[in-house]
């Protein structure tokens, strides 16, 4: 552990609150946005005089983001941002990420500090399947396995026969990458008739998109490593933010020395104690290029006392978005649930899509779900029934199934798209 894990909670309260005090400074004297933001709530940074005090100032969102694009969140001149990243903005504008010299520095350290966790050590080689260029998960994986004293392959997405060649030939002990294409290399190795559990890997940190209990034991069992959570968003500063420690995998240890959390009931906005569910809340508290107070991730999860690094709390696996809860003819309805009814079928793949439309009146859901390349006719048929049963008795919805060829369904720098709402 560094030095700042190794702080207890009364120390780590200290720090916390000097670096706040500095980071909504920075961010009401040079940030237009944060400046009329605070003013119309009517609160100033010196308000700030305990930690409980942040939750008087306002929140921001990522549309607040998308309306100051490219450049209105940054709190430097250009010439000191070394770096830009972005979000895909297929919803609309990206959102755009700046980085100092510092906040490189930041990012390297934290995401070193995630691979020591996940039990990574100097000399490991990374393999790191997550998408380079302006999503942030590649190059952040990269830049943490170098600090942390690791030999880095960068595999990148995509190709994933020749990946499973590489991981052969290089002999990794270490793979970053989305869940779902980890489940795709599976395959893969299986479909190349070599057993998974036969590689070099021992670890994989997996992150950039939410996964379940269920998923989590089928990539332990099929390819006889641990596998561990790693969690960030590229508004904060991207993978780095919160770490699964491989000794206990209990959920992530947020690195609040420079992240400050808050879960919030997603209606009103207050702030939840420690325990409850609801959305979770960063406020940067040592970001340079562009900091952000009270960003709301449109997670769901809740904090819990620290165990593997005590100083630190704990946010559990998220389990939705406030965002992609759907609601289905009075019924609330989030994509892990189906996940954990496709995941007990051994004739498909964990990768599917919720399709919404409307038929009369009434809004429809029909999921697709991909076949695994082994799959009969009459296997796969067989699936879909107890799908749709499953979905039926432990969601309370009738929902069409279809099970679709393997690798269809549309991805996005090996992110599936989960929802598609065509209403």
């Amino acid at each position: 552990m560094d030095d700042s894990e190794q702080l207890n909670r009364d120390e780590l309260a200290d720090l916390q609150l000097t670096r706040l005090r500095w980071s909504l400074e920075h961010a009401y004297r040079n940030v237009d946005f944060y400046r009329r933001s605070f003013d119309a709530a009517g609160v100033h940074p010196d308000d700030c005089r305990s930690l409980a005090d942040l939750a008087r100032f306002p929140f921001t969102g990522k549309r607040d983001l998308r309306d100051n694009y490219p450049f209105g969140m940054f709190a430097v001149p250009m010439d000191r941002v070394r770096r830009l990243h972005a979000s895909s903005g297929t919803t609309g504008k990206p959102t755009v990420v700046g980085y100092t010299e510092g906040d490189l520095e930041t990012w390297a350290d934290v995401v070193a500090r995630s691979i020591r966790a996940a039990g990574g050590r100097p000399g490991h080689k990374v393999h790191i399947s997550y998408g380079y260029g302006l999503f942030t998960g590649g190059l952040g994986a990269h830049y943490g396995a170098e600090r942390a004293g690791c030999t880095v392959i960068p595999a990148s997405g995509g190709m994933t026969a020749r990946q499973v060649q590489l991981i052969q030939d290089f002999q990794p002990e270490i793979i970053m990458v989305t869940p779902s294409y980890m489940l795709t290399l599976l395959d893969e190795f299986e479909r190349q008739g070599v057993d998974p559990r036969s590689t070099s890997l021992r670890v994989g940190i997996f992150g950039a998109e939410p996964w379940t209990e269920e998923m989590r034991r089928e990539i332990e069992e099929r390819m006889g490593i641990d596998a561990v959570d790693i969690y960030g968003l590229s508004e904060v500063i991207g993978p780095g933010v919160a770490q699964e420690c491989v000794e206990t995998k209990d959920g992530l240890h947020i690195w609040e020395d420079h992240f400050y959390p808050e879960v919030v009931d997603p209606i009103t906005g207050e702030v939840l104690p420690d325990g409850e569910s609801g959305e979770l809340v960063f406020t940067s508290l040592t970001k340079e290029a562009m900091p952000v107070v009270r960003y709301r991730t449109r997670d769901l999860t809740r904090l819990l006392p620290g165990t593997a690094r005590p100083a630190f709390r704990r946010m559990e696996k998220i389990t939705g978005r406030s965002d992609d809860m759907i609601i289905l003819r009075g019924v609330n309805l989030f994509p892990t649930q189906i996940e954990e009814i496709v995941l007990r079928e051994p004739a498909v793949a964990p990768h599917f899509q919720l399709v919404l439309t409307r038929r009369g009146r009434m809004d429809h859901l029909t999921v697709r779900v991909e076949a695994r390349h082994v799959a009969s006719a009459s296997q796969r048929e067989a699936a879909a029934t107890a799908i749709a049963r499953g979905i039926k008795d432990g969601v309370g919805v009738t929902a069409d199934v279809e099970i679709v060829d393997p690798e269809t369904l549309e991805r996005s720098v090996g992110k599936l798209k989960r929802l598609v709402d065509r209403r």
